[in-house]
């Protein structure tokens, strides 16, 4: 930083305007792949986190980093292969939140199979996250899965396996995204079996409470279904959710272990292949 100190005609000290475009520069170069990862993870990337928040947070780890890192010159920057190297830092942050996201994905597929069969698919609301009309257990889960996510310092281990890939993929490194691919649809794989795990005790008793409903309303004609048995069936699902609220705690802990084990594999595998 001193280098940007400079004498100026006057014999005071100033700043080379050069020098201080060319240090920015570098800034915007080291903060591209953790900018791109706040942009596409589940939880840095909500609408509820500002925009001018997520680029503080990306400006102030760029500062730390650049001087850690190893950065191509600037005036390489704007050759073919610097936009080439542009490209792949966004690429690498883009798909290490993806994937990340993907994960997450699998409460909200959850809470869809769950609000659907209690009857409660039409108990739908703006999801903050998103912007889309997700289902309301839908989002009791998330905000789980978030509070756990936070609670577990998990944030700050995701940021760490990012600040680590600028060691095992540093910047003029031009590596194989295949591996960035592979884990991706590993993980929309891994999303719907972690759903189905989640959410077939609940629906397995959800079908038991249904066919009792049906064998009641089909001995005494005169109970009308939607009065009796949809009421019931909106009680069961929430009774049911507040006592395996232990089971899905421990189900989402083991999620945010398999995410952040795929992030770090994948990033593992850009620089070994």
């Amino acid at each position: 930083m001193q280098g940007l100190l400079v004498e100026n005609g006057s014999g005071l000290p100033g700043i080379d305007l050069n020098l201080m475009i060319e240090y920015l520069v570098l800034h915007l170069l080291a903060a591209l792949r953790i900018g791109a990862f706040f942009i596409a993870s589940p939880f840095f990337g909500a609408r509820y986190v500002l925009l001018p928040v997520r680029i503080l947070f990306t400006m102030v780890i760029a500062v730390i980093l650049v001087p850690n890192i190893d950065i191509p010159d600037s005036q390489f920057i704007g050759t073919p292969s610097g936009v080439i190297i542009i490209v792949k830092e966004i690429g690498i942050g883009l798909a290490a939140g993806l994937i990340l996201t993907i994960w997450f994905s699998a409460a909200s597929l959850a809470g869809e199979k769950i609000a659907s069969t209690a009857g409660l698919g039409f108990a739908a609301q703006m999801d903050p996250a998103s912007g889309a009309q997700t289902p309301v257990v839908s989002q009791i889960l998330n905000l789980f899965l978030i509070v756990l996510f936070l609670s577990l310092d998990a944030h700050l281990l995701v940021i760490s396996i990012i600040l680590k890939s600028y060691e095992l993929s540093p910047i003029a490194y031009t590596p194989d995204l295949s591996s960035l691919v592979a884990s991706g649809i590993e993980a929309a794989g891994m999303m719907f079996f972690a759903a189905t795990m989640i959410m077939l005790p609940i629906v397995t008793l959800l079908l038991m409470i249904n066919i009792t409903i049906g064998v009641v309303t089909r001995s005494a004609p005169t109970l009308n279904l939607f009065s009796f048995g949809f009421p019931i069936s909106m009680l069961g699902v929430f009774f049911i959710l507040y006592i395996s609220t232990d089971v899905i705690g421990y189900a989402f802990t083991d999620l945010i272990e398999a995410a952040l084990d795929s992030i770090e594999r994948s990033i593992a595998g850009i620089a070994y292949g």
